[in-house]
């Protein structure tokens, strides 16, 4: 199953079952992930994981 197709079954999801408050969490979610994997190498991970 390749992402976009993914990301289409989670919209329809959505709209189907009237779950968009599920949106913002699961945005924030992937910020997260992505702010940690890309500052992973970097000097600000001490500050980024001091946040957890």
């Amino acid at each position: 199953m390749s992402k976009i197709a993914l990301v289409k079954e989670f919209l329809s999801f959505l709209r189907v079952r009237k779950k968009w408050w599920l949106a913002p969490i699961v945005i924030f979610l992937l910020l997260m992930g992505a702010l940690i994997v890309f500052t992973q190498g970097s000097a600000l991970a001490p500050f980024i994981y001091a946040l957890f």
